[in-house]
Protein backbone atom coordinates (compact mmCIF):
# COMPACT_ATOMS: atom_id res chain seq x y z
CA UNK A 1 0.00 0.00 0.00
CA UNK A 2 2.79 2.14 -0.08
CA UNK A 3 2.37 5.31 -2.76
CA UNK A 4 -0.95 4.65 -2.63
CA UNK A 5 -3.55 7.19 -3.36
CA UNK A 6 -6.06 5.25 -1.58
CA UNK A 7 -7.00 6.72 2.62
CA UNK A 8 -6.63 3.41 5.04
CA UNK A 9 -9.76 3.08 7.51
CA UNK A 10 -9.81 1.42 10.45
CA UNK A 11 -12.77 -0.40 12.34
CA UNK A 12 -12.24 3.07 14.31
CA UNK A 13 -12.59 5.88 11.52
CA UNK A 14 -15.03 3.86 9.28
CA UNK A 15 -17.88 5.94 10.42
CA UNK A 16 -16.47 9.06 9.83
CA UNK A 17 -14.28 8.35 6.90
CA UNK A 18 -17.03 6.36 4.74
CA UNK A 19 -20.47 6.60 6.26
CA UNK A 20 -20.43 10.26 6.99
CA UNK A 21 -19.01 11.25 3.85
CA UNK A 22 -21.17 12.57 1.15
CA UNK A 23 -20.49 11.52 -1.64
CA UNK A 24 -19.21 8.50 -3.47
CA UNK A 25 -16.68 6.18 -1.31
CA UNK A 26 -15.24 3.20 -2.64
CA UNK A 27 -13.50 0.78 -0.23
CA UNK A 28 -11.36 -1.69 -0.94
CA UNK A 29 -11.46 -4.41 1.63
CA UNK A 30 -8.08 -6.43 1.21
CA UNK A 31 -5.11 -8.12 2.98
CA UNK A 32 -1.69 -8.36 2.54
CA UNK A 33 -1.34 -11.78 1.81
CA UNK A 34 -4.08 -11.55 -0.95
CA UNK A 35 -2.52 -11.62 -4.66
CA UNK A 36 -5.77 -10.43 -6.34
CA UNK A 37 -5.81 -7.66 -3.88
CA UNK A 38 -2.29 -6.73 -5.09
CA UNK A 39 -3.24 -6.94 -8.54
CA UNK A 40 -6.50 -4.90 -8.12
CA UNK A 41 -4.41 -2.22 -5.92
CA UNK A 42 -2.54 -0.32 -8.69
CA UNK A 43 -5.75 -0.15 -10.69
CA UNK A 44 -7.51 1.86 -7.63
CA UNK A 45 -4.70 3.99 -7.64
CA UNK A 46 -5.02 4.71 -11.36
CA UNK A 47 -8.90 5.36 -10.27
CA UNK A 48 -8.43 7.56 -7.47
CA UNK A 49 -6.33 9.93 -9.33
CA UNK A 50 -8.85 9.96 -12.52
CA UNK A 51 -11.37 10.60 -10.25
CA UNK A 52 -10.06 12.83 -7.67
CA UNK A 53 -13.14 15.20 -6.45
CA UNK A 54 -15.55 12.81 -7.53
CA UNK A 55 -14.84 9.81 -5.96
CA UNK A 56 -13.08 8.94 -2.48
CA UNK A 57 -11.20 5.39 -2.41
CA UNK A 58 -10.33 4.05 0.84
CA UNK A 59 -8.29 1.10 2.14
CA UNK A 60 -9.58 -1.39 5.13
CA UNK A 61 -7.02 -4.36 6.03
CA UNK A 62 -9.42 -6.99 6.56
CA UNK A 63 -6.76 -9.18 9.10
CA UNK A 64 -6.51 -5.99 11.26
CA UNK A 65 -9.96 -4.48 11.05
CA UNK A 66 -12.46 -7.66 11.15
CA UNK A 67 -15.52 -5.83 12.99
CA UNK A 68 -16.13 -3.37 9.84
CA UNK A 69 -15.67 -6.48 7.28
CA UNK A 70 -17.99 -8.93 9.62
CA UNK A 71 -20.39 -5.81 9.45
CA UNK A 72 -21.19 -5.83 5.80
CA UNK A 73 -20.35 -9.56 5.50
CA UNK A 74 -17.15 -9.32 3.25
CA UNK A 75 -16.34 -13.01 2.99
CA UNK A 76 -14.38 -12.97 -0.25
CA UNK A 77 -11.66 -10.21 -1.02
CA UNK A 78 -11.02 -7.96 -2.71
CA UNK A 79 -14.57 -7.00 -1.96
CA UNK A 80 -15.00 -3.28 -3.37
CA UNK A 81 -17.79 -2.31 -1.56
CA UNK A 82 -19.32 1.45 -2.61
CA UNK A 83 -21.00 3.87 -0.15
CA UNK A 84 -22.64 6.85 -1.71
CA UNK A 85 -24.55 9.57 1.04
CA UNK A 86 -23.03 6.95 3.83
CA UNK A 87 -25.54 4.24 2.34
CA UNK A 88 -23.97 1.06 1.58
CA UNK A 89 -25.30 0.51 -2.26
CA UNK A 90 -22.93 -1.78 -4.38
CA UNK A 91 -20.72 -4.62 -4.58
CA UNK A 92 -17.70 -5.80 -6.93
CA UNK A 93 -16.11 -9.12 -5.44
CA UNK A 94 -12.81 -9.99 -7.10
CA UNK A 95 -9.78 -8.51 -8.89
CA UNK A 96 -11.74 -7.26 -12.07
CA UNK A 97 -11.06 -4.64 -14.75
CA UNK A 98 -10.51 -1.31 -14.90
CA UNK A 99 -13.63 -0.79 -17.59
CA UNK A 100 -15.71 -2.54 -15.12
CA UNK A 101 -14.71 -0.48 -11.81
CA UNK A 102 -15.24 2.60 -13.67
CA UNK A 103 -18.95 1.63 -15.40
CA UNK A 104 -19.56 1.12 -11.42
CA UNK A 105 -18.68 4.57 -10.59
CA UNK A 106 -20.18 6.08 -13.41
CA UNK A 107 -23.30 4.09 -12.01
CA UNK A 108 -23.27 6.10 -8.91
CA UNK A 109 -21.95 9.42 -9.42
Amino acid sequence: MAGSQALAVTDGTFQSEVEQHQGLVLVDFWAEWCGPCRVIAPILDQIAVEYAGKLKIAKMDVDVNQQTAMRFNVRSIPSLLFFKGGKHVDTVVGAVPKAHLVGKITQHI
